[in-house]
């Protein structure tokens, strides 16, 4: 499903707002054009840090990451892009947007700058055209390994046209963290192995790549996590249906997205605790301190603590 209420886009910036920020000291922060064949750094802007945080595993030392939404206490949907971002887009070689409706202001960004960057768009990359699970386009790709590997190989090869004497390096960066997500689809793998067929439960879709990966079949009702999504009510009779689930004995785990609450949702983690069904916060953003492999690597902890492993 495609989330237009997401992110706000960016409103129309005039000439001055941009020059006005450079002379603030924006342009000291982010690396442009210019500055990549003078320091050999290639510059970066991602949508998100999850993104980010794969652009610096391959780029390494060579790339410089502007990550727009990156604070793991806010909800990334009531993210408002500004005259800042646009001039990150405006020095870009490089941007790495989320795409199927995630991030559509990045894409109004680029198409404001005054000249254009490379754009990677993870949901193009992906190759999915609906999620298996809901009918629809589950657009938070990044809890699925394959299609973080593809963007890794992506920029690795971006990353060597853009500046070809480093393209060895980014060929091993890459190659390097592939190895590490082979590493999480094996912890997958073997949840699978275990856990195949065990009923769970979400507040929202963002960690179902993963949920199907290892197996479990995904019960809520699609209603609930459909009006949780997109912000709107839920009708009663669905929210009785969830709260039920968590009655039934059968349900092992709830994956509540911890940045987007609400009493609705409130009321599902509450049934779920008092239940004694294990809830396990997941996020859209990485949590401070943490890359991406060590994000996922705690996701599938605490899933397979929840699972009884």
């Amino acid at each position: 499903m495609n989330r237009s209420r997401l992110v706000a886009p960016i409103a129309a910036l005039s000439a001055a707002a941009l020059v006005a920020l450079a002379l603030a000291g924006c342009s000291a922060q982010v690396a442009g054009p210019s500055d990549a064949t003078k320091t050999g750094t290639i510059s970066v802007v991602a949508s998100t840090d999850v993104w980010g945080s794969v652009v610096s595993a391959v780029g390494g030392d060579h790339v410089v990451v502007t990550s727009i939404i990156d604070d793991p206490s806010k909800d990334p949907h009531e993210y408002q892009a500004d005259a800042r971002n646009q001039l990150a887009i405006a020095r870009a070689n490089v941007v790495v947007a989320n795409g199927g409706g995630y991030d559509d202001f990045v894409t109004t960004m680029v198409k404001a700058a005054n000249r254009h960057p490379t754009v990677l768009t993870a949901a193009d990359i992906s190759g999915y055209d609906q999620h298996p699970s809901t009918g629809s386009f589950n657009e938070h790709v990044w809890y699925d390994f394959p299609t973080v590997q593809k963007v890794a190989d992506q920029l690795a090869t971006t990353f060597a046209q853009a500046d070809p004497k480093y393209a060895a390096d980014f060929r091993a960066n890459a190659m390097a963290f592939d190895a590490k997500l082979a590493d999480l689809e094996a912890t997958e793998a073997q949840l699978k192995n275990a856990h195949a067929g065990d009923e769970v439960t979400i507040t929202e879709p963002v960690p179902l790549y993963m949920l199907d990966a290892i197996g479990l079949k995904n019960v809520t009702p699609v209603k609930f996590s459909e009006a949780i999504e997109n912000g709107t009510d839920v009708a009663p009779m669905v929210l009785q249906q969830t709260l039920a689930l968590y009655r039934s004995g059968h349900v092992k785990l709830l994956a509540y997205n911890e940045q987007t609450t609400g009493a609705q949702t409130q009321v599902v983690l509450n049934a779920a605790k008092k239940n004694g069904v294990a809830v396990i916060p997941v996020t859209e953003t990485l949590p401070a301190g943490e890359n991406y492999i060590q994000w996922m690597t705690a996701n599938l902890d605490a899933i397979g603590k929840a699972l009884g492993d």
